[in-house]
């Protein structure tokens, strides 16, 4: 039995390749039908800076350690529209990623088909219930959020570098660097102060916790505030094809190889 017949011995259905981006970590997964991670799942530092072909070697050697995969799911630390970025602050390299065809980057790399979200919205994807007006928060090396309306992504809003107080970001007060200079104590407080600010401007019905420094939190949260699992970045990845309306708009002009649609001139 070879690997790719190895990958599939167990129940039917496509495999999908879960990436998880983030400023500190780039994290790796095959997840079978059901969700469940089927071999390993790998973590390595995320390089420093990381312009995309580095990125992509990265991500492309994760890939290689893992059984085979039908499909790819990615989680992406910055704004991505049309599966283009528009912005990966924590990154680096910002002149370089701006406007990067990051799905079909990663389609022509690893051979299958990708669909690409923030990284706030695919963890939200594995933890929300899907009714009302959701929220999730994730808190590493910056400050991810994401929105859901009846288990749908909203507009991204890049609320990380929205004005938050005495003329800091929520990024500058909550991010990982703010956590190692202002100490555990006084950076629960201002996440406190960051939550009742985000309920009075979003009016969330339930807020999800996330992301690495979650684990750093102290204090006993709401009753419509939950903390979860680190894991959701991966695990969301299958709920990113789950739903056919979630999948990347295709840019005018491109078919989903990324090639020039038949009637167009190329650019």
């Amino acid at each position: 039995m070879d690997h790719e017949d190895r990958s599939r011995a167990g129940s039917p259905g496509p495999r999908t390749l879960s990436l998880d981006v983030g400023g500190s970590g780039l994290k790796a997964a095959v997840l079978g039908p059901d969700g469940g991670i089927e071999g390993a799942r790998l973590r390595i530092p995320t390089p420093s800076p990381a312009p995309p072909d580095v990125l992509l070697d990265s991500l492309a050697g994760l890939a290689a350690q893992l059984p085979a995969f039908d499909r790819i799911a990615a989680g992406f630390p910055g704004v991505i529209r049309s599966g283009h970025v528009l912005a990966a602050v924590n990154l680096g390299a910002q002149d370089a990623w701006r406007g990067f065809d990051i799905t079909g980057a990663l389609e022509q790399r690893l051979g299958k088909p990708a669909r690409v979200l923030n990284d706030a919205e695919v963890q939200g994807l594995g933890v929300i219930e899907g009714r009302g007006l959701e929220m999730v928060v994730t808190l590493g090396t910056g400050f991810g959020t994401g929105l859901f309306l009846d288990g749908r992504p909203t507009p991204h809003l890049e609320i990380a570098h929205h004005p938050f107080r005495r003329g800091d970001t929520y990024e500058d007060q909550l991010g990982e660097k703010a956590l190692k200079k202002a100490g555990a104590k006084k950076w629960n407080r201002r996440l406190l102060r960051a939550i009742e600010t985000l309920r009075a401007l979003t009016n969330f019905e339930r807020l999800y916790l996330g992301g690495g420094n979650a684990r750093a939190i102290t204090f006993e949260p709401d009753a419509d505030v939950t903390i979860v699992s680190n894991t959701a970045g991966i695990l969301g990845g299958i709920a990113l094809w789950r739903d056919e309306d979630l999948q990347n708009e295709d840019p005018p002009g491109r078919d989903r190889q990324g090639g020039e649609r038949p009637g167009q001139e190329p650019g």
